[in-house]
């Protein structure tokens, strides 16, 4: 992976886009001649809505070696256009690993204690973008990760500025808090591929680690950090902790001081703190946690989170987006029509239809998304799928007819937790 830049010589960082280039997974090519008729492409052009996303292209050797350019992050009219001439570029290369996630086990333990990615994974292409939330927490994350590595890189003295490179999310089940740490993962080893030849992922079980309150758990611990610092040893790699549901290390303190548990508890969650202190320290690691219970998150762990963000049921605003997303999704395979042929979803046809579409129905799904408040994004997400298999259940169908079965589904959504309450 690589990175470059492109542009005049502003400085404002309004004008500075980042535009990310995935390579076909049969390239040989250098990233030096990819930046090069990428250049070609992006010189003098004025960029309209049609070239944010770019998967196909004139250029031959573009076709053979790059499956996709997106100019990350941007949102544009139809009306809409960016001058390149007053912009800087960021280009960031990177190529997809085709290889799910493997399985870290303890030695002779029957114990899955995490699961394991190389990054970029084509099994989170795409998800940074599909997640919507109502603050700019994406950007602020992102930022956040960035400067930290930076600080570590430039060997800040920690004793003068402290920061701990842990990132807590917290909030109820379902808002995406897992989903945003494996994106933002992703994110990072594509945007600092000029850095960091491949990334890797970590995602420490919580619950299969922190529960086994026996003799041998503090040396469990050790061998899981073990594992990880083998990783972090190689220094073009960025390693990204995932530790879900931290307050998993909440409950195994509070039951030992009860005394419900043994003192062997306490020696655990003090070797994960002890650990995560000590792996800090090198420049080529991150930490992201999650917590859905967010009162009952040990404060000594609480400390050591540079950035503690709430993540909360989305707004009637942001659930409007996980619909149109959801939507367009349905209109580019084919499943939702205009009434007319099937469009090109890589046509301007195409990109026409769906802003006249919204435009036109967009009261109408606005009611819809009303109604669906308080629902979590993960409920959202299923939404869709019900609204056909209950109500539609035909291989096409137009625009109108979807938001009606959407509407329908929202309903059944509602009644069926009334009645699960009751129970």
């Amino acid at each position: 992976m690589s990175s470059s830049v492109l542009g005049s010589s502003t400085s404002m960082a309004d004008n500075i886009y980042h535009v990310e280039i995935c390579r076909d997974p049969h390239s040989t090519a250098r990233n030096e001649e990819i930046l090069a008729h990428v250049d070609i492409f992006f010189r003098g052009r004025v960029l309209t809505t049609r070239d944010l996303h770019i998967t196909e292209f004139d250029d031959k050797f573009l076709q053979q070696h790059v499956s996709k350019i997106e100019v990350s992050d941007i949102k544009l009219s139809q009306q809409e256009t960016i001058c390149t001439a007053d912009c800087i570029f960021r280009y960031h290369i990177y190529q997809l690993h085709e290889d799910g996630p493997g399985t870290e086990e303890l030695d002779d333990e029957d114990l899955a204690a995490a699961n394991h990615w190389i990054l970029p994974s084509r099994e989170f292409h795409g998800l940074w973008e599909s997640l919507v939330f109502d603050e700019d927490i994406k950007t602020k994350l992102l930022s956040y990760a960035s400067t930290t590595l930076l600080f570590t890189d430039k060997q800040v003295d920690s004793n003068i500025i402290s920061w701990n490179k842990v990132v807590l999310l917290h909030g109820p089940p379902g808002t995406g808090k897992t989903s945003l740490c494996k994106a933002l993962a992703q994110k990072l080893c594509i945007r600092l591929s000029g850095r960091f030849t491949y990334g890797q992922l970590v995602e420490i079980n919580s619950h299969s680690l922190f529960s086994k309150w026996f003799s041998e758990s503090g040396k469990l611990v050790m061998k899981m950090f073990q594992k990880i610092q083998e990783l972090i040893d190689e220094p073009q790699a960025l390693v990204c902790v995932l530790i879900d549901e931290v307050e998993s290390l909440t409950a195994a303190r509070k039951s030992a001081m009860s005394g419900s548990e043994p003192s062997d508890a306490i020696r655990v969650v003090n070797a994960v703190l002890t650990q995560i202190d000590q792996i800090k320290k090198y420049p080529n690691v991150i930490i992201l946690t999650t917590s859905n219970v967010t009162g009952a998150i040990d404060l000594a762990f609480v400390d050591r989170a540079d950035i503690k963000q709430y993540i909360g049921p989305p707004s009637p605003s942001a659930i409007y987006s996980i619909y149109k997303s959801c939507i367009v999704e349905l209109v580019k395979r084919g499943i939702l029509t205009s009434g007319q042929t099937v469009l090109d979803w890589r046509s301007l046809e195409f990109m026409r239809f769906v802003e006249n579409t919204f435009n036109r129905d967009s009261l109408q799904l606005k009611e819809i998304s009303e109604k669906s408040h308080g629902l979590s994004g993960r409920t959202l997400r299923k939404l869709p799928f019900i609204a056909h298999a209950m109500f539609i259940q035909k291989s096409q169908a137009s625009l109108q007819e979807f938001l009606i079965a959407l509407d329908k589904a929202v309903q059944q959504q509602f009644k069926e937790r009334t009645d699960l309450a009751r129970d």
